[in-house]
């Protein structure tokens, strides 16, 4: 496949929903390259940031105000901005700005995007939570009594070690069994599942441990 970009570092996404400027600094001092997600230039732009190229079908851009970054319109309507950045670009991960928060529509569309590129390292970051599609087995080390949720995306089972509600016992669906609100009892966490289709969602805190734990490790 031939992508509009390949980039040797991380790439920060930033979309055109909330952006809370310290979590861009954040996602952008871990991957710095820059890609907007349409109309997300110009919330990059009024925080300061630099963007290096704009993706999307561009209904949300004022082209007048993107002096710099390389646009790459991309007209099919049948996949979101999100998508589009993540099928037409490679890169060893992606950390997403401005995906979670504001319109409720926007994020499950966000959440999909992840199972949709789900061979693809990617996590969204808001002002509170980060999630990401865990991969069939992982481990991560976390403060005991750490905030730890689980949303699958589709049928999906697993089993897991350091978890107060242990969730082998359980398949989990979108229309039966959930995971939210589960939490940390011992400082490793432990969990393997049979497909890649559970969010896993932490406090945002935790950026840093998560990339170098899970997307580094």
């Amino acid at each position: 496949m031939t992508y509009i970009l390949e980039s040797s570092t991380p790439v920060t996404l930033v979309g055109g929903g909330p952006v809370e400027g310290d979590v861009l600094k954040q996602a952008v001092a871990l991957a710095p390259m820059v890609v907007a997600a349409d109309g997300g230039v110009h919330k990059a732009q009024d925080l300061g940031q630099r963007v290096d190229h704009v993706i999307g079908d561009m209904d949300s851009v004022d082209l007048s105000r993107v002096d710099g970054p390389e646009v790459h319109p991309i007209a099919e309507q049948m996949s979101t901005d999100l998508d589009k950045c993540l099928y037409s670009t490679n890169a060893s991960y992606y950390l997403g700005v401005g995906f979670l928060g504001g319109r409720l529509d926007h994020q499950l569309a966000a959440c999909h995007s992840l199972l949709r590129s789900f061979d693809k390292q990617v996590m969204l970051l808001g002002s509170e939570d980060l999630c990401f599609l865990a991969p069939r087995k992982m481990s991560l080390d976390l403060p005991v009594g750490t905030r730890l949720s689980l949303f699958p995306m589709g049928e999906v089972s697993g089993g897991s070690k350091g978890l107060k509600w242990p969730i082998h016992a359980y398949q989990f669906s979108p229309a039966m069994m959930i995971g939210t609100s589960n939490e940390t009892d011992s400082e490793r966490v432990e969990l393997s599942f049979n497909h890649r289709r559970m969010l896993v969602i932490l406090p945002v805190e935790f950026l840093r441990d998560v990339v170098a734990q899970v997307f580094e490790g």
